[in-house]
């Protein structure tokens, strides 16, 4: 099923000024989970985010390392004991682009809400 809606032109921005501070590395729903999970909790491993998010090793792999090349996720690889473990930070850019992109959501929500 196809589902339209329509902007409220009425508003006093443009339509176009609605999109302009949603953020393209956000725009998957699993970097979107990523984030919400690191913009509560200050360290995640690597099994923490795949049990939390239900993503596969290398979804969740490939979707770390896009976050991690644009700055927005801090990287510290560490053994425990004989094992191998990956955490996961947000980075203070990361923090302000995700906030910044879920206050324009926000925006475009509440401004076009009939």
């Amino acid at each position: 099923m196809v589902r339209w809606c329509t902007l409220n032109t009425n508003a006093s921005r443009p339509v176009k000024d609605y999109f302009e501070n949603i953020n393209k590395a956000f725009e998957s729903k699993a970097r979107l989970g990523i984030m919400s999970v690191l913009m509560v909790e200050d360290r995640v491993d690597f099994s923490t985010l795949k049990d939390t998010l239900q993503l596969t090793d290398g979804n969740l792999a490939s979707h770390l390392r896009a976050l991690e090349e644009a700055a927005y996720l801090l990287v510290e690889k560490q053994f425990v004991g004989r094992k191998p473990n990956t955490t996961y930070q947000a980075t203070k850019t990361g923090r302000e682009a995700f906030n910044e992109h879920l206050n324009a959501l926000e925006q475009l929500i509440l401004n076009n809400r009939k």
